[in-house]
Order: C-alpha cells, then sequence, then structure tokens
C-alpha cells in the first residue's frame, strides 16, 4: 500500500515549479490532489499529469490572498474529492530589492502572498479538520532565507521568516486536535522563481545574467542545485504517517549551502 493511499490534498502554487513536483509526487503516493492556482492552463496541464499516474486531480482557481477563495478551496476538494487529509501551502512569490527601495506597494503585495497565503491555509484547513472530526497535516513554504536573511531578499526573508513564526504557533495550538504543522525550506532551486531572482540581482549588482545563480549553486556542499522533485521528496514525508511525530518544526533541506 502507498503512503498517501486514500487521502486528500490540497496544494497551492500547484501549476509549476516545485508545487507541480509536490502534487506529482503525493499523487505517485496515491493521493487525491486539487490542485489550486491562478492559471488555468497550467493547472489542467498538472491535473492531466497526476491522472497519468493513476491518480484523482482537481483544479480550482484561486488567488490565495483572498481568505474566502482560499476556505473555498478547501472546501471544493473535500467535496470533489470526498476527503480532507494535507494541506500544502505552496504558493509564494519572490521580492528582489535592497532594503533602502522597498515599497509600500511591494511590501504589500509580497506579505500578502506569502504570510496571508499561509496564514490562511492553515487556517482553512485545521477548520476543516476539525469539522470532520479528524487529524490532518499541513505544511508550508519557507526557505533557506527564513533561517537566514539574505542581501538583497530582505522582504522576502522577513516573509519566510514570519511562515517559520505562524508554523510553530499553529502547531501549539492545534496539537490537541492531532494537527501537525510543519514548513520546508528549501535553498537554491532551479525554477522560474530562481531565473526571476538571478535577473534582479543582474539589474541590481551589475552582475552577468547567470552569475548569480551560478554563485549561490557553488556554495552547495552537495555540488548541484536543487530539484523541484527533491522539495517533493521531503514534503511527501511531511504529509505522511512516518512524520506523525513532527511539528512545528521548518527544517532546511538545501543541499548544505545553510546550517543550523
Amino acid at each position: 500500500m502507498k503512503n498517501l493511499e486514500n487521502k486528500v490534498a490540497l496544494v497551492t502554487g500547484a501549476g509549476q515549479g516545485i508545487g507541480r513536483a509536490i502534487a506529482l509526487r503525493l499523487a505517485n503516493e496515491g493521493a487525491r490532489v486539487a490542485i489550486v492556482d491562478l492559471k488555468e492552463d497550467k493547472m489542467q496541464a498538472v491535473a492531466e499529469e497526476v491522472k497519468a499516474a493513476g491518480s484523482k486531480a482537481v483544479i480550482f482557481k484561486a488567488d490565495v490572498t483572498n481568505r474566502d477563495t482560499v476556505f473555498a478551496a478547501v472546501d471544493y476538494a473535500e467535496k470533489e474529492l470526498g476527503g480532507f487529509d494535507i494541506m500544502v501551502n505552496n504558493a509564494g512569490i519572490a521580492s528582489i530589492q535592497s532594503i533602502a527601495d522597498i515599497t509600500p506597494d511591494e511590501f504589500d503585495k509580497t506579505m500578502r502572498v506569502n504570510v496571508q497565503g499561509v496564514l490562511w491555509g492553515i487556517q482553512a484547513a485545521a477548520q476543516k479538520f476539525k469539522q470532520r472530526g479528524q487529524k490532518g497535516k499541513i505544511s508550508s513554504a519557507s526557505s533557506i532565507a527564513g533561517h537566514e536573511g539574505f542581501a538583497l531578499l530582505g522582504l522576502y526573508s522577513a516573509t519566510k521568516f514570519a511562515v517559520r513564526a505562524l508554523t510553530q504557533a499553529a502547531a501549539k495550538e492545534f496539537a490537541s486536535a492531532g494537527i501537525t504543522v510543519n514548513a520546508y525550506c528549501p535553498g537554491v532551486v532551479g525554477t522560474d522563481m530562481w531565473v526571476e531572482i538571478d535577473r534582479r540581482m543582474a539589474e541590481i549588482t551589475g552582475a552577468p545574467i547567470g552569475e548569480t545563480y551560478k554563485k549561490y549553486v557553488e556554495g552547495i556542499a552537495l555540488g548541484r542545485a536543487e530539484t523541484p522533485e527533491d522539495v517533493a521528496a521531503f514534503v511527501s514525508y511531511l504529509a505522511g504517517p512516518d512524520s506523525d511525530y513532527m511539528t512545528g518544526q521548518a527544517p532546511l533541506i538545501d543541499g548544505g549551502l545553510v546550517y543550523r
């Protein structure tokens, strides 16, 4: 029997990158998956991949900054997939800017997606687990930047530190209901987000395109960039029974770049 057989999972930001890899990994472990994102064509493509893996998938278009929409996504997943067991708050955006140049609009947008989006997801999942009278698993995306502040990533780092704080508090509040709450902290992953980080770093510092990415990858002890599948494998662990005694944690999975 697969680790997540007969389980229902919802993954935000599942249309591409790490979110897509998580959705596929959970499906391969037997879960039925609700794919939540803003881009319907990308969601549909991932849903087809999930179905090809032998599992069931539904899609739900949602802006994670809208609390009501996140709650509606959880309700939809339960209704369409016949249960609700796993919440993965993966959606997030990058912010690359000097501390001196962060604008109010950029601050508000990044906080809404990266912090509010996680908070609403935690709330919606916990409420659903309690309504169903069952245990549940919540995992949220933090980052190596949630353990260490990086130059030109100060605002992004602040949001990822906030995810760790929400994770710890929620773990303490919901433990008595059998709900575990953890975060995962990737490093330098070869996704569109890192393409954007590298491009903006080049604009700000004058470094050639690709140089910032190369510099960070060279600092990884295991000698290669991280893949979305590396992250998905760890999230699968957090979603499965082997992590039942783990809550309130935000482990680094970065190939050996930041050490805590």
